[in-house]
């Protein structure tokens, strides 16, 4: 049996068992800071186990992505040198919501595994918490297992929460015996969880009226097992990535086995990480990714392989995976440039950060490389703590992690910052208030306050000048969501009135943000909801356009394109998209044209909706990115025949209302993704109006008609490049006439001929042209000379090849720039730095003699 069967056999087992199918969600967590990755197949479900959202079924099934590659559940260390750890794996779990409990999950498992699966009983064992009697009976006396195959283990093993506080309680393990030598040859096959408590702050328990289940199968251990093997890099899936890459790397099964379980482990997250929207970066998930595909990389070189591969592994990995998962498919270009640039990317800084290693080795007299060392690597060349390590290990030197993480202070509290978990009003207080939205059908509605909150606290009453929160029986008012900014108005009551400023949302919950500008408003009050119609309306043409360029950018670029982000103001629209350069001008134009073409066309816009399945099969596009995650039913947005895109904004009927399409701005925003800025309707005219008054300003300024003035300007530009080049030039010669006034002011220093001196303002070219003149007439010499500018220090030094064996030019330099706040770089026989402290720039300059006097001891 191989995995893909296993899938469909567990799946359609369940599904006769009245379960609902439900498609993995995001390996990016909605809307949970707690967790960088979905680790498990609950996560998609959190919501419901804590009772703050609902699903139209009680019974689901699912295979979910999941990563452990971060945080507490960080397998990294450990891939590619045990048999079961991976950074990516697949969760086959099957759920209740307040439906069946202990028997009949205990019943499900086992007749799967047992009956379907046909796995000898005698090969599994069993664990439960020791004070759940009745999980113990339902094995003993209805599952009638061998009593020896059953352990009782205590909360750290058998008991799971969520937190310190909320829903909770005991689990029961299923362990197969593969019967091998391998310490391990006992594995964890499956675990069922069943939630029945409520823990209180206190660390009470309480029982839970309607308790759920959470149960969970690794897909890779349980394929090992059907495939009689203990190792889950034998199983098919693993076996044929490797013989894929051996292939590749022209390299004998026997080649060091530990690196290309590294490699194809580390395919497969990096390609799911890119897929749902994840990009290289320095921090979050980002840094993750980057440390998986360049530790895979390093395994390559460890390999032998120096050019270019790990890329070329996709093509294999979709021929395994692609059927369970299409997005590898839609994304296979997006997956494969950007692990390719990476890859570049990474070769290209390697060599200089092996550099700076290996020095900082050989001047230690310890075997721990410091942590600013580590830090260094890390900031200037992109190498991740244990990337570092795994280099330091080879030659059995650690790293000092201390040190590491106090340089890495600073970074670390910025990014703790903008991950801290802000408790969430509707959450702390358990407002259950379902929110109708009726704003797709109207802009005004009478509704009923059910909740008031002031200082984020409920209340019975907000007073006039009062700010705070109000949740409505139903609203017309459209909550922040899909980039779209919440709408804005006013809520009359009998005796005044409330100024919606903003308006956000949690699940079905709609919070309206503002200020009571008259009266008192009261919990129970009858109120009258109105919209500001002329921004929604900018907001609404302003989202239709964004969905007409997501496809005029699919349709001029290719459709690799992914959305990756997007903001719908009454103003402009943002959108941001994956792609590895900047679009030219003229592709911009080309896109521009397109939407104009669409909003002359006049077409129809039309909502409805279906299952997410359903959508996807009909080509409709969805955001792969950060944390978006649909729901089973999703509403659907089709634009004549020209875009199908699964959308719950708000949106024109006709595109003609959109009236004109201006992009304003195209910039990066990250690596590997462009962003877009537009403007419509009139904001649009506006803009094009302000750009003809330039033009008519420069026009009249440079005594010339429109049609001239590219000609005049090109003019103008040669001819002021042809004056700096003979003020340059200009320059240099007088410079260069000076050279015999600094060869006169080298001092002599045991036969090192030493000149230190500042110079006149010149241009990099002209310096190294100057240090190049006087190592020639100086002969066996070292040179710093310096230049004072407006926004600081620059140097340069030199140092002729028979001084090298004393000091070469970047030592020197740094000797310098170490004292006056700078850095430097290059090569052993020119180097060149700068500085900011111009007060210490003397002091410096002076120190260097003595300097020069201790390396030619």
């Amino acid at each position: 049996m191989n995995s893909n069967q296993l899938r469909m056999i567990f799946v359609e087992y369940f599904k006769k068992l009245d379960h609902e199918i439900i498609s993995s969600s995001s390996l990016i967590p909605e809307n949970d800071p707690t967790l960088l990755f979905t680790n498990s197949g609950m996560v998609q479900f959190k919501n419901v186990f804590l009772g703050i959202d609902t699903r139209p079924y009680r019974k689901a099934v699912s295979i979910q992505k999941c990563m452990r590659a971060s945080g507490k559940h960080n397998d990294l260390e450990n891939v590619g040198y045990t048999s079961r750890h991976h950074t990516f794996f697949e969760m086959m779990g099957n759920f209740s919501f307040k439906d069946y409990f202990k028997r009949e999950a205990i019943s499900y498992t086992w007749r799967f595994l047992t009956e379907v699966l046909e796995i000898p009983e005698k090969r599994l064992w069993i664990t439960v918490f020791c004070d759940d009697s009745e999980s113990e009976a339902v094995w003993l006396k209805e599952m009638k297992i061998n009593p020896q195959h059953l352990s009782r283990c205590g909360k750290k093993e058998n008991f799971w929460q969520m937190g310190d506080n909320g829903p909770c309680g005991p689990c029961t393990e299923i362990f197969y015996n593969h019967e091998s030598t391998a310490d391990d040859h006992r594995i964890e096959i499956c675990n069922l969880v069943f939630i029945q408590y409520n823990k209180d702050l206190l660390g009470k328990l309480h029982s839970l009226d309607e308790p759920s289940v959470d149960t969970g199968m690794g897909l890779e251990r349980i394929t090992a097992v059907m495939q009689g093997v203990s190792n889950n890099y034998d199983i098919e899936l693993f076996q044929y990535l490797l013989k894929s890459l051996r292939s590749l790397l022209g390299i004998k099964k026997s080649c060091d086995t530990s690196s290309m379980q590294v490699i194809v482990d580390h395919i497969r997250s990096s390609a799911f990480l890119i897929a749902d929207g994840v990009l290289p970066s320095n921090e979050g998930r980002g840094y993750v990714l980057r440390r998986i595909i360049r530790r895979a990389v390093r395994h390559g070189y460890k390999l032998g392989r120096y050019e270019l591969f790990f890329y070329q592994l996709i093509t294999p990995l979709i021929k395994v995976m692609g059927d369970a998962y299409p997005e590898l498919h839609r994304a296979k270009f997006n997956i494969e440039q950007v692990i390719r640039q990476e890859e570049i990317q990474f070769s290209q800084t390697l060599s200089r950060g092996l550099k700076i290693l290996d020095q900082a080795i050989r001047n230690l007299s310890h075997y721990e490389i410091p942590g600013n060392i580590v830090f260094q690597l890390y900031d200037t060349y992109g190498f991740p703590p244990d990337l570092t390590l795994d280099i330091a290990k080879e030659r059995n030197f650690t790293i000092d992690y201390i040190g590491f993480n106090k340089a890495m202070k600073h970074q670390r509290e910025q990014s703790k910052k903008s991950r801290q978990i802000a408790v969430n009003h509707i959450r702390a207080y358990k407002i259950s208030n379902v929110t109708n939205f009726v704003g797709y059908e109207t802009l005004e509605t009478e509704a009923v306050v059910t909740t008031l909150l002031e200082n984020d606290r409920p209340t019975t009453i907000l007073n006039e000048g009062k700010s705070g929160a109000v949740v409505l029986d139903h609203t017309p008012f459209y909550a922040e969501s899909g980039g779209q900014i919440g709408d804005r108005g006013y809520l009359f009551f009998p005796s005044g009135k409330f100024l919606v400023k903003d308006t956000k949302r949690s699940s079905t919950v709609y919070l309206h943000l503002g200020e009571v500008i008259k009266g008192k408003l009261h919990v129970k009050d009858k109120v009258e909801a109105k919209v500001n119609k002329h921004s929604r309306h900018d907001i609404t043409r302003n989202h239709s356009a964004t969905h007409l360029l997501h496809e005029a950018l699919r349709r001029v670029l290719g459709q690799h394109i992914i959305q990756k982000g997007s903001l719908v103001e009454e103003k402009r629209l943002r959108f941001d998209f994956s792609y590895l350069r900047p679009v030219p001008a003229q592709t911009l134009y080309s896109v521009e044209r397109l939407v104009n073409e669409k909003i002359r066309d006049n077409l129809k816009t039309v909502s409805s909706t279906m299952n997410a399945n359903e959508a996807m099969k009909l080509g409709a596009l969805f955001i792969s990115d950060t944390s978006k995650k649909y729901e089973d039913v999703v509403r659907i947005l089709n634009i004549g025949d020209f875009s199908v895109e699964a959308c719950g904004g708000t949106h024109v009927k006709r595109t003609g209302e959109i009236g004109l399409f201006k992009i304003v701005s195209e910039s990066s925003c990250a690596s590997g993704v462009r962003r877009i800025e537009a403007v419509t309707g009139q904001e649009a005219l506006s803009y094009i109006e302000l750009q003809e008054q330039q033009l008519e300003k420069l026009s009249n300024l440079l005594k010339i008609n429109y049609n001239g003035l590219t000609l005049k300007v090109n003019n103008l530009l040669k001819n002021n490049r042809s004056l700096e080049k003979k003020l340059i030039e200009l320059k240099k010669q007088i410079a260069l006439q000076n050279i015999s006034y600094l060869v006169h002011k080298a001092i002599d220093i045991r036969g090192v001929k030493v000149l230190i001196s500042q110079v006149e303002k010149i241009d990099y070219d002209t310096l190294r042209d100057i240090v190049d003149e006087l190592k020639r007439r100086l002969q066996k010499s070292a040179i710093v000379l310096a230049v004072v500018e407006e926004s600081g220090i620059r140097l340069i030094s030199g140092v002729t090849r028979n001084c090298l064996d004393y000091f070469n030019a970047i030592e020197l330099l740094q000797s310098v720039t170490i004292k006056i706040g700078g850095h430097s770089g290059g090569r052993p026989d020119m180097a060149q730095g700068g500085g900011k402290s111009l007060g210490q720039l003397n002091e410096a300059l002076q120190s260097v003699y003595q300097w020069i006097k201790e390396k030619l001891q």
